[in-house]
C-alpha cells in the first residue's frame, strides 16, 4: 500500500531557515548543513529498502498561489499569507506493507536536526493514497 508523509511550515520557519531574524533564533549555517545531512540520508535509507516512491521539498509560502471561487467566480491569492500559517513544507510516498510501517518511517523525521524551537512544533501527517472510490471510507 502507498502512503503519504506529509510536513509543515510557515514563512517564518522558511525565513528562519534562510538566516532572517524572525524573533526567534534564526537557523545557523550547521543548522541547515545537519537537516539537510539528515534528510539525504533519510531518503536514501528508503530508497535502499525499496520503500521510497518519490519525495520533494516545497517552495517558501511567498511563492505560494491560492485559487477558490466566490459567488460562482474563479479568486486567486498570492501568498504570502500569515507569518504563522502553516502550509505544506514537503512530502514523501513510501509504498510499505502496513499503516504501522509508515507511521515508523515518519516517526524517523522527528530525528531530524533542527533548533529547539521548530523541533517543539514539528509535526508529520500520515495518509493511505486512495486506490479506488471504495477507499473513501474510513
Amino acid at each position: 500500500m502507498k502512503y503519504m508523509i506529509l510536513t509543515y511550515a510557515s514563512q517564518q520557519d522558511y525565513d528562519g531557515m534562510g538566516g532572517k531574524d524572525t524573533g526567534k533564533p534564526a537557523w545557523t549555517e550547521e543548522d541547515f548543513a545537519a537537516m539537510g545531512a539528515f534528510m539525504e540520508k533519510f531518503n536514501n535509507d528508503l530508497a535502499e529498502s525499496g520503500e521510497l516512491v518519490e519525495t520533494r521539498g516545497l517552495a517558501a509560502p511567498v511563492l505560494t498561489r491560492r485559487l477558490g471561487s466566490k459567488d460562482g467566480a474563479a479568486v486567486m491569492t498570492d501568498g504570502p499569507y500569515a507569518e504563522t500559517q502553516e502550509v505544506l513544507a514537503g512530502y514523501w510516498i513510501v509504498e510499505c506493507d502496513s499503516f504501522d510501517r509508515a507511521t515508523e518511517i515518519a516517526a524517523r523525521l522527528g530525528e531530524t536536526p533542527a533548533p529547539e524551537h521548530v523541533r517543539a512544533t514539528a509535526y508529520a501527517d500520515i495518509r493511505p493514497l486512495m486506490e479506488s472510490r471504495e477507499d473513501l471510507v474510513g
